[in-house]
C-alpha cells in the first residue's frame, strides 16, 4: 500500500493522545503461553489488512504529514497481575479504580509520536480470573469507527476464521483531503489541557426502559406562543375548566383568551432521539452540580461522524477520523430553567443541521486556519461527548465468550469529558463513562433528576 495522506480531520488529533480502549473478558482455561501466542499470530494477520496501523508518519518536504505503510510494526506487551479480580475491576457504584489505568500502554502519548514510535501497541495483561486486551492507537490515524473495526477483525480472525467480514476503506479522494498545510514545530504539538488535573470517574448505566422512559419525557410535545412554553396537558385542563360553572363566573374572559391562546400557538414538533435525550440530562446535572452563574456559557461538544453526512458519502469502513465537533451553547440558567426537552431540542437542532454543507464549511475553516484540535474544559463550563453507543464495542469474541465490560484508559481526560458506550445487555442499553473535578462529580452522583434513571449494581 501507498502512503496515506492525513486529512483535514486527522491532522488536528495530532496534539491529542493516543486512544486507549479495551475489552475485559472472562480467563479462558487456557495456559497463557498458548493465549498470548494465538493472539500474536491473530494480531500480525489482522494488520496484513490494516497495514496503516503497522506503518509511521513521515512529513514531506512541503509539509504534508502522511502514513507510511512501511511494515515498521507494533508493540505487542504481556503484562500480569494476579492479585486483581474481575470484582476488583468491576466496583458496584463505585469510581473506576486506578489499576484501570495499568491496563494501557503509551501512557499519556502524543500522537505526533507517530513519527518515530509505533502507531499502536497492544497490551494483554494477564488477572486473576480474567484477561485484558487493551489498544493504544494513535488519535490521528483512527477515529472510534476505525478502531472498533479493527478489534472486531481482531477478535474475527483469532476465533479462526478464515476471512475478513468488514474490510477497511483506504480511499483518500474526498473534500477531507485538504492542500492546506499544518504547520508544526520541531517538536511537534502537545496537549494543551492539564493531564495532571484531580479527577473523579466513573460508569453510569442506563437500561432501556430507562432511556425509553428518558425519551417519552424529552419528547412531550410544547406548545408556543409569545416566547412561553406551555404544555399540551395544560391545553386539556384548560379545555375540561371551560366547562365549570365557577371557573367561568368570574374569569370567563381569562378562559377565552387562553383558548385562542391555544387555537393561534405553534406547536414544536421535533423529535430528539435517546441519545439527545440522554445528553440532555447529563448536560443538566453538570451545570447544576457546578454551580455556574445563570449569565455563564456553557457549551455541550459532541463528536459526530461525518462519513454518511457528505455528498456523495464516504464508505462506512472508510480507515481515517471522519469525525467533527459540534458545539451547543447555552446559558448556564437556561439550561436549568428549561425544562429537560428544551435542552434536548437545542442539541437535537446542531446534529440535524450539520450536513454536506455544514461539513464542508468546516473544512474551509479549517483550511483557512489549519490548527490542532483544542481538547479540554479551559473556562469550567463545558462537556465533550466522545465515542459512540453503536460503536460495535460487544462483538469481540475471541473464542472466549464476549467482553464482561469495555474500559478506557488514562488518555484526554479533564473535567468534562464524557464517553458513550452501547450497556452490555445491549438493546439500546448505553453507559456514559463520566470524568469530571471531584467536587462536580459528588454533586451528579446525588442530583436526583440525574440519578433515578442510572442503574444501581
Amino acid at each position: 500500500m501507498g502512503d496515506l495522506k492525513l486529512s483535514v480531520s486527522d491532522l488536528p488529533m495530532l496534539s491529542c493522545h493516543y486512544i486507549q480502549k479495551g475489552c475485559l473478558f472472562t480467563r479462558p482455561n487456557l495456559p497463557i503461553a498458548s493465549i498470548l501466542s494465538s493472539l500474536k499470530l491473530a494480531l500480525s494477520r489482522t494488520l496484513s489488512h490494516f497495514p496503516p496501523l503497522a506503518g509511521r508518519f513521515i512529513t514531506d518536504p512541503d509539509g504534508y504529514v502522511y502514513i507510511t505503510c512501511n511494515d515498521a510494526g507494533i508493540d505487542f506487551i504481556h503484562a500480569t497481575n494476579t492479585t486483581l479480580t474481575l470484582r476488583d475491576i468491576l466496583p458496584p457504584n463505585d469510581d473506576v479504580p486506578q489499576c484501570v489505568k495499568s491496563f494501557f500502554t503509551m501512557d499519556k502519548t502524543v500522537s505526533f509520536s507517530g513519527h518515530f514510535r509505533p502507531i499502536m501497541a497492544v497490551q494483554v495483561t494477564e488477572l486473576d480470573d480474567s484477561i485484558f486486551i487493551g489498544c493504544s492507537v494513535n488519535h490521528a490515524v483512527t477515529d472510534g469507527t476505525s478502531f472498533w473495526n479493527f478489534f472486531n477483525t481482531f477478535a474475527e480472525l483469532h476465533r479462526q476464521q478464515s476471512t475478513v467480514s468488514r474490510n477497511p476503506d483506504f480511499t483518500r479522494n474526498s473534500v477531507l483531503i485538504s492542500k492546506a498545510i499544518l504547520k508544526l514545530s520541531q517538536g511537534g504539538p502537545t496537549v494543551i489541557f492539564n493531564h495532571d488535573e484531580p479527577l473523579r470517574e466513573r460508569i453510569f448505566s442506563f437500561s432501556r426502559e430507562a432511556i425509553l422512559k428518558l425519551k417519552e419525557k424529552a419528547n412531550i410535545k410544547r406548545q408556543r406562543n409569545c416566547n412561553v412554553d406551555v404544555s399540551i396537558n395544560a391545553v386539556e385542563f384548560i379545555g375540561k375548566q371551560s366547562n365549570d360553572t365557577l371557573f367561568n363566573g368570574s374569569n370567563g374572559k381569562v378562559t377565552a383568551i387562553l383558548e385562542s391562546w391555544f387555537k393561534n400557538a405553534e406547536v414544536v414538533e421535533v423529535d430528539v432521539s435517546s441519545f439527545q435525550s440522554l445528553s440532555a440530562l447529563l448536560w443538566r446535572a453538570v451545570t447544576r452540580a457546578r454551580k455556574l452563574p445563570d449569565s455563564k456559557t456553557t457549551t455541550f461538544r459532541m463528536a459526530v461522524n461525518c462519513r454518511h453526512r457528505l455528498n456523495p458519502k464516504l464508505d462506512p469502513l472508510y480507515f481515517g477520523n471522519a469525525i467533527q465537533s459540534i458545539p451547543t451553547c447555552a446559558s448556564a440558567g437556561d439550561v436549568l430553567s428549561r425544562d429537560l426537552r428544551w435542552c434536548a431540542v437545542q442539541l437535537n437542532k446542531s446534529v440535524n443541521a450539520h450536513n454536506d454543507s455544514t461539513v464542508r464549511r468546516f473544512v474551509e475553516e479549517w483550511e483557512s486556519k489549519p490548527g490542532c484540535f483544542p481538547l479540554g474544559n479551559f473556562d469550567g463550563a463545558s462537556i465533550t461527548m466522545g465515542s459512540s453507543p453503536r460503536f460495535p464495542m460487544y462483538d469481540n469474541d475471541f473464542g472466549w465468550g464476549r467482553p464482561v465490560a469495555v474500559r478506557s484508559g488514562g488518555a484526554n481526560k479533564f473535567d468534562g469529558k464524557i464517553s458513550a458506550f452501547p450497556g452490555r445487555e445491549g438493546n439500546g442499553s448505553v453507559d456514559l463513562e463520566v470524568v469530571l473535578a471531584p467536587q462536580t462529580m459528588a454533586g451528579i452522583a446525588s442530583d436526583y433528576e440525574f440519578m433515578q434513571y442510572v442503574s444501581i449494581y
